[in-house]
């Protein structure tokens, strides 16, 4: 309902102002109430401009927030793209600490025949002394 008053009251200022501007136009004398007609046109004309210049500004900021939604989205895909290269890595990380882990304990128990071994030697190295 205000939009058709809107409407309304613009179609009769309109026609106030042409009523005007033919008075303009025959040389006539203005009086208060024509130049104040004038000047609310051109207030109403300017407050159209500003309207039009607004619902750009709107459209501008709704092209960017769909732009800083569409690198939010690409830097999110990327992030999680990351976390997921991590924990690949994180899971061979474990696997060779456990690999390195049994060569090492493989390791010493190798270590541990060889000192068997050398004590045994070592054992029939002193039997061979006392004998001799």
């Amino acid at each position: 309902m205000s939009a058709d008053l809107g409407a309304l009251a613009q179609e009769a200022l309109r026609v106030a102002v042409e009523s005007v501007l033919g008075k303009l136009k025959e040389g006539k004398r203005l009086s208060t109430e024509d130049i104040f007609l004038l000047y609310l046109a051109t207030i109403s004309r300017e407050l159209d401009e500003i309207r039009k210049e607004i619902a750009e500004t709107n459209q501008r900021i709704n092209e960017t927030n769909k732009r800083i939604d569409s690198v939010v989205q690409e830097l999110n895909r990327r992030i999680d793209e990351t976390n997921q290269r991590i924990d690949e890595t994180n899971k061979r990380i474990d696997a060779i600490i456990q690999e390195l882990g049994r060569r090492i304990d493989e390791t010493n128990k190798r270590i541990d025949g060889v000192y068997a071994l050398l004590l045994d030697i070592q054992k029939l190295l002193m039997e061979i002394a006392k004998k001799s």
